[in-house]
């Protein structure tokens, strides 16, 4: 016990220093290149504190990702830790189209961008609006065809930085349907962001396709992220359609035999989902279906939503299926369980 307490405070510090040294050089943090619905940007600080140890002992070489979304966990434990191989996996073909862009044609990418940022932000508000809705309707007249399409990638960044919220969804037939909004002066090239992640993710491997791809990647020596689309706190906030697809409660007991399966194969697993306790006391949904698995509460924000009311406090869930033993995580769990069988 002692031992693993010393090798977190050791590991703490060795953050700490990394993050002085990228301020004293005036370096930012790598970001998400997107805004997405249930990113996990803002709760990195917490989840951090559920990573498993042995990641930084190098017992863990590869990191596997079977919901990638903006991307927020997979840039941290790039820039944090030494895995020697990492792959990630999304149903959203434009995204994952997006992050093989990056990776291998970011230059290009950049030139795409910056003429569409010069183009749109020297116009009025009415002309910006029309803007927005031509590239919108391109966008909604093809479907993604290359292996790897940078103007689609292109079109794809400019609807994510300027729609209303940074919100993607698309409707039943899959276009794209946000409405534009009302930013002053979005950024729409992040050049010195863009070129950073390209960087780092070189060695990441992107695959379109659902979560169960995964499965071959993953080994003994692997850890396992899982942030599939929420399972609503009730009828009306329900919100899975970053693709046409839904996500509803069959496909949440899928995953959680999914995950069980890849406890047989011993590796590290954590999964973020809603707390439906947040309205209903008596729901048991996820300990019901992750029975004898460690169940961390964690504390969130809404961060989109169309009601600025509607964006408080909420608790979500983060499950394990390693112990934590550090007391210190506790400081930033709300609550602690282990559903019982």
């Amino acid at each position: 016990m002692l031992k693993t307490i010393i090798i977190y405070w050791l590991n703490r510090l060795k953050y700490d220093m990394v993050v002085i040294e990228n301020w004293r050089s005036k370096m930012e943090l790598i970001r998400p290149f997107v805004k997405w619905a249930g990113g996990k940007g803002g709760l990195i600080s917490q989840l951090k504190n559920f990573y498993p140890f042995d990641l930084e002992n190098g017992v863990i070489e590869k990191y596997v990702e079977p919901f990638i979304g903006g991307g927020a966990v997979l840039i941290d434990i790039l820039q944090k830790y030494d895995v020697k191989e990492a792959y990630a996996f999304d149903i959203n073909k434009d995204l994952i189209n997006c992050y093989n862009v990056i990776k291998n044609n970011v230059e290009d990418l950049i030139e795409e961008l910056d003429k569409k940022e010069k183009e749109f932000l020297k116009l009025e508000t009415d002309d910006r609006t029309a803007y927005f809705y031509d590239i919108r309707n391109k966008y909604n007249s093809y479907k993604l065809e290359k292996v790897i399409d940078v103007k689609r990638a292109s079109e794809f960044i400019f609807l994510n930085r300027t729609c209303f919220n940074g919100l993607y969804r698309v409707n039943k037939s899959g276009k794209f349907n946000v409405p534009c909004g009302k930013y002053k002066n979005p950024t729409i090239c992040d050049s010195k962001n863009l070129r950073n992640l390209s960087k780092l993710i070189q060695n990441v491997i992107f695959e379109y396709g659902d979560y169960k791809k995964s499965s071959e990647y993953v080994d003994n020596k692997t850890f396992v992220y899982f942030d599939p689309p929420y399972r609503p706190l009730s009828i009306t906030s329900g919100f899975t359609s970053y693709t046409k697809e839904d996500f509803n409660d069959e496909n949440q007991k899928e995953l959680a035999k999914y995950y069980c399966e890849l406890n047989n194969k011993k590796a590290k697993l954590m999964l973020s989902n809603s707390n439906p306790k947040n309205t209903n006391k008596e729901d048991t949904f996820f300990e019901d279906i992750y029975k004898g698995f460690n169940i961390n509460e964690v504390s969130a924000k809404r961060m989109i939503n169309a009601n600025s009311k509607g964006r408080g406090e909420i608790s979500e869930l983060l499950i394990t299926n390693y112990e934590e033993t550090i007391e210190c995580t506790e400081e930033n769990s709300i609550m602690k369980m282990v559903a019982s069988n």
